[in-house]
């Protein structure tokens, strides 16, 4: 079977896989013939006959040399399906992992961290383990929630963290309470497995638990199945933390989900191999699915790898989903060939193919993405050199479809479920803003005290936030009294700067770390609510019109999605941040950057002149600051900081005589904006400056 170009046979399966994406690079054809499956069906092999010629048609047969590949793939490859040599390393007397096993360690849910600050002379780095959990749609049970508790004062630093894809992290584990914490989460109906490494990573979903409305019930069992679908299957990750004794679940896979896992109809699948899906090499890089509903987007959608919005009938009847693809927000800085990219619509999918289609979209990334230089590894670069028509081609291959043409949404709307919201099975739910997801001192202490006392499930938000669920109207007061009595105000009483914003863990344990982000941003929404206040705009916003949507991260990779933030703070240095504007509030537009560098200290200088701007030339009050910014442009924003003067204090105001009538639409003016003549006057001779 070498023909049509074909890479052949007699190299093992690993040469095949490097050869295969080294061939496509150079025009070779669709090699899944050979690579997955030794006897494909006639009609599978003429369909792929036909269309290779639409894909790429070779000018010259490829070549048979492995491809490079990072020293990530070759690690994947001698690992034996993710066990060596971490298993080795595990029980080693170093308080560390080498780093073989530390790539390893990704993919069963942790990273290995050296806290800096607590380095001492001699001493070398103070080694740690940071542990991340795999919670679809942010469900976390009420047995979870309460031993991830324990686990956090017992084995960590205290704290829980809640993430930006709708999980935990736990900080400050050492090395030889790594089983311990993990066989624990496992027995306690959490799992770890793939909450990190090169594969699918936790399947975010809409946080509401609402009952009555079927699309959220839909949304949320999808993103179940899609976790189950594209996890890891080898057993290794038994192997590691429980000897090799597989933990059974109560809850079953859905059978149909095994039979889409199973289905090889069209090249998707190692034959024969623990990983069908993944393969000994599993994903050039991670990879990110998000399902929600249409108008919700609390998940950040166009942020993912996949985006996936379930559609039903008017009955709330499950038809099918729209699927987006190419989404991602990681860059570097200094690297020009590295940027975020939105989403971008491929079609629709009728609910009975939606597995089918996605593990289509992740084979074609399996088998085309970069594996040499893992900073082009990431989909949205497939997508982007490729264009949507052609990924879409290579994916109906392995699809053996046609994609349908998406379905009509509604507006999109950014929900930060905050507050008080009826279930609709006679439950409540109750959303509570965490600042940056960090769960300590007073505000964890009250919260174990009501899950435990009320035995309550809970729910993690995309937006770092915790929704405590199916509360019983009667408990409601108690609830309240316990968080107001630890401290913890109500939800209504946050100030929305502070509820919107989010930001990573940055320093000191984050090893991609240049600066700060979660114990900076404080500060730095007080700040802004300073300058916000000087230049005449609320800064908790107005019934028209919430504040910005803030969003800081301590180096470039994006984990707090810095780049869908109206104002956008990414670390470049100490004390040092790109200034990110632009993005509109519901999460469909990228901000870009607007200052390549500005010190923290010069925060207000750089803000006041657009904020004085924004309030004087905005086009309603309706209108959102980054949208603002998007319509007016870079260019009249920088115009307007080069001629702005800050308003003199009343002490030293200097007096200018105008004309009655002009003083008459002077004053008729400020009535109907509802400012002082002051303003008014400084906003009309800023307004006139700029024109000229």
């Amino acid at each position: 079977m070498i023909g049509m170009n074909m890479v052949p046979s007699t190299l093992p399966k690993s040469e095949l896989v490097a050869s295969a994406n080294s061939s496509f690079a150079r025009g070779a054809c669709h090699p899944t013939s050979i690579l997955r499956s030794g006897r494909p069906q006639s009609s599978a092999f003429q369909r792929l006959d036909t269309r290779i010629k639409c894909v790429a048609t070779p000018s010259k047969p490829p070549t048979h040399h492995s491809a490079n590949r990072s020293a990530v793939e070759i690690i994947k490859e001698n690992s034996d399906y993710l066990r060596h040599p971490l298993m080795e390393e595990l029980v080693s007397d170093n308080t560390f992992i080498d780093e073989a096993a530390m790539q390893l360690m990704k993919f069963h849910g942790s990273y290995q961290q050296d806290e800096r600050e607590k380095r001492s002379f001699g001493k070398g780095k103070s080694y740690q383990f940071m542990m991340r959990t795999r919670q679809p749609a942010g469900v976390v049970c009420n047995q979870l929630y309460l031993t991830m508790d324990d686990l956090a004062d017992k084995y960590g630093n205290g704290t829980l963290r809640l993430t930006t894809r709708q999980a935990y992290q736990l900080h400050g584990i050492l090395k030889g309470d790594l089983k311990t914490v993990f066989s624990s989460v496992i027995k306690n109906m959490g799992s770890t497995l793939g909450a990190c490494g090169d594969v699918n990573r936790n399947v975010m979903g809409p946080p509401a638990p609402f009952k009555n409305k079927p699309e959220y019930v839909i949304a949320e069992k999808l993103a179940n199945d899609i976790a189950d679908l594209l996890a890891p299957q080898s057993g290794a990750y038994y192997d590691v933390w429980l000897d090799g004794e597989k933990f059974f679940s109560s809850v079953r896979e859905n059978p149909e989900v095994t039979a889409a896992r199973e289905d090889n109809r069209f090249g998707t699948n190692f034959e024969g191999s623990p990983e069908p899906i993944y393969g000994q090499q599993f994903l050039p890089r991670k990879f990110k699915v998000g399902v929600t509903v249409p108008g919700d987007n609390n998940i950040d959608l166009y942020t993912n790898d996949v985006g996936i919005v379930v559609i039903t009938d008017a009955a709330g009847g499950f038809q099918g989903a729209n699927f987006i693809v190419g989404g991602g927000m990681g860059r570097t800085h200094r690297n020009q060939d590295t940027s975020p990219f939105l989403g971008v619509d491929i079609g629709y999918v009728p609910k009975e193919d939606i597995f089918y289609a996605l593990k289509a979209i992740v084979a074609t990334q399996r088998d085309y993405g970069r594996r040499d230089d893992r900073k082009q590894s990431r989909m949205k670069y497939l997508v982007h050199r490729w264009g949507i028509d052609k990924f879409r081609s290579v994916v109906e291959q392995y699809y053996g479809k046609k994609f349908e043409q998406s379905k009509p949404l509604p507006p999109w709307e950014f929900k930060t479920y905050h507050g008080w919201f009826d279930q609709g099975d006679g439950k409540l739910a109750y959303g509570i803003p965490v600042m940056n997801g960090r769960l300590k001192g007073a505000l964890k202490q009250s919260l174990r005290t009501i899950i435990e006392r009320y035995e309550l499930p809970v729910r993690i938000t995309g937006t770092q936030d915790l929704m405590l669920c199916d509360i019983d109207p009667s408990w409601k007061d108690d609830v309240l009294g316990t968080l107001r009595g630890a401290g913890v105000p109500d939800s209504d009483q946050v100030p929305l700067l502070q509820a919107r914003s989010m930001a990573c863990p940055a320093m000191p344990l984050c090893g991609l770390a240049i600066g700060e982000a979660e114990r900076g941003l404080p500060e730095v929404l007080e700040r802004i609510a300073e300058v916000m206040s000087k230049c005449g705009l609320p800064a908790n916003g107005t019934s028209m019109c919430p504040p910005p949507v803030v969003r800081m991260t301590g180096c470039p990779n994006g984990c707090a999605r810095p780049y869908m933030a109206e104002l956008g703070f990414v670390c470049d240095g100490p004390g040092s941040y790109q200034l990110y504007l632009g993005a509109c509030p519901n999460q469909t537009r990228m901000s870009s950057v607007f200052l390549e560098k500005m010190k923290l200290t010069d925060m207000e200088s750089v803000l006041e002149p657009l904020f004085h701007f924004y309030r004087a030339r905005r086009a309603s009050e309706a209108e959102a600051f980054g949208d603002f910014c998007n319509r007016v442009g870079f260019e009249a924003l920088r115009q307007f900081q080069e001629v702005y003067v800050a308003p003199p204090t009343l002490s030293r105001l200097p007096r200018v005589m105008v004309d009655e009538d002009a003083f008459a639409l002077l004053k008729a003016t400020a009535e109907k904006e509802g400012k002082t003549l002051q303003e008014t006057a400084s906003d009309a001779i800023r307004f006139y400056s700029t024109r000229q």
